[in-house]
């Protein structure tokens, strides 16, 4: 009777879990697709799939620091291997049959798996430990800046104190359990100790039988309802990335850094100034005015959004931002996290009417992004370098630089004297085209003078 209501209640939070999973990847997906979708994503998809398996599956960014990428790595590879072992624990919750695996993989490989596991288990746990020493003690300063104050500091702390305890109830699990296949109890067929529990089976072994199996069970059960409480809180937390980091660097810009896309609108009434023909023109039947540049998400693309999401809060785009570095208020961080709060916060909005959003006062420029950041990026693409995944910053900025500058005319003086220069000279200097070989003229007169002199010396 009690093995069919562990099953039952087994089979409700699996039940529970698959459900809030994908309720919230739902809203996650439709708030990605509230940026544009007229982006066009170019490339070899051969080249996308090894930028994916390079940056997402091998992590190729992490170990331009060796020490720290290695430990990222080991928690990495530990909660993709780890969750094998998940599957025999998942079967066991439904059918009740403890350890079902070892009845149909030989006991040595399943024995060197189950060890495989547990080394893995306290790679994960001494790294857990370390990150924690590093943010907590060793205070390292991108860490603990203004973005990071609250709820992302506390999230980053809550996910290495999760996985710390779940693999303590791994080890005290298979160490008890061990202990529980001496006794002879039936439950527990006879799979011999593992790599590294075996080194707590001396805690235990002076416990009865109940006891033994009652931690066990507790073990057990809080190992297993951690990672589905865990599988649920991370579809909140910046380690989302740690599944949309394959998508993010798959869809990531190709293109060189330096490079900077064309506004169609623009271009297009370029074309129409040059007789040129124009694709995909207004016929004048809309009645919507068109808008420049991206005052709030949904004016960014899905993959400026996807990018959000994606964010691993590590600050290494602003460690490596000459702006911040210099004292400037922008943060490549913020304004990845400022999106995705914006998103979330639109997200909600929609679904509290009925799937229509109702203007909320608020928008991305202004009440989130200030112009002052906007305006302090030097464009050098130092960000975007430095993502471990490939997330752009820069092209989040150059939009919304965009709507500052041809919705608000809010650019610096300095700056629109650049761009009517441009606009009148096709030259950022403050002279004519008609002038520009001026310069030339004048050395040509002083050589002709030089030359003429020489000649009468001579």
């Amino acid at each position: 009777m009690i093995q069919i209501v562990q099953q039952l209640l087994f089979v409700a939070a699996i039940g529970l879990t698959g459900y809030l999973v994908t309720k919230r990847a739902r809203f996650i997906y439709r708030n990605i697709q509230l940026g544009k979708k007229d982006i066009e994503v170019q490339g070899d998809k051969n080249k996308r799939l090894a930028n994916m398996f390079r940056l997402a599956f091998g992590q190729q960014k992490m170990f331009d620091r060796p020490v720290v990428g290695i430990m990222h790595f080991a928690v990495y590879a530990g909660f993709l291997l780890i969750n094998i072992e998940v599957l025999e624990i998942v079967i066991d919750g439904l059918t009740g049959q403890h350890r079902i695996f070892s009845n149909v993989i030989p006991s040595g490989v399943y024995h060197f798996l189950g060890s495989f596991f547990e080394v893995m288990a306290l790679l994960v746990t001494v790294s857990c430990f370390i990150f924690l020493i590093r943010r907590n003690a060793l205070r390292i300063p991108r860490f603990h800046m203004d973005e990071m104050k609250g709820w992302p500091y506390r999230d980053a702390n809550y996910i290495l104190y999760a996985e710390i305890i779940l693999m303590t109830m791994l080890f005290s699990m298979n160490a008890t359990d061990a202990v529980l296949q001496t006794l002879g109890n039936e439950h527990y067929p006879p799979v011999g100790t593992f790599a590294v529990s075996q080194f707590f089976v001396p805690i235990f072994a002076g416990l009865s039988e109940t006891a033994l199996v009652a931690i066990e069970r507790t073990a057990w059960w809080v190992h297993i309802l951690g990672i589905f409480a865990f599988a649920v809180y991370v579809t909140y937390s910046k380690h989302l990335h740690i599944f949309l980091a394959f998508p993010n660097t798959f869809f990531a810009k190709m293109e060189p850094k330096g490079q900077m896309s064309n506004m169609d609108s623009v271009t297009n009434e370029v074309k129409i100034m040059l007789g040129m023909p124009v694709d995909n023109t207004d016929a004048g039947e809309s009645d919507e005015m068109p808008t420049f540049g991206a005052k709030d998400v949904q004016d960014l693309s899905w993959r400026n959004v996807m990018n959000a999401y994606s964010c691993t809060e590590c600050g290494r785009c602003t460690s490596q931002c000459p702006a911040n570095i210099t004292g400037k208020k922008l943060s490549p961080r913020k304004v990845m996290m400022d999106v995705r709060d914006r998103a979330e916060e639109i997200g909600k909005n929609i679904d509290a009417n009925g799937g229509t959003f109702q203007d909320d006062g608020k928008s991305l420029y202004g009440d989130f992004i200030s112009k002052e950041e906007l305006m302090a990026c030097t464009s050098c693409n130092a960000c975007a370098e430095a993502c471990p995944i490939n997330i752009d910053p820069l092209g989040i900025i150059l939009d919304m630089r965009r709507y500052v500058a041809m919705e608000e005319s809010g650019t610096p003086q300095e700056w629109n004297m650049v761009f009517q220069n441009i606009e009148n000279n096709q030259a950022p200097w403050a002279f004519a085209a008609s002038d520009r070989f001026k310069w030339g003229e004048e050395l040509r007169t002083q050589e002709i003078k030089k030359t003429k002199t020489e000649e009468q010396d001579a």
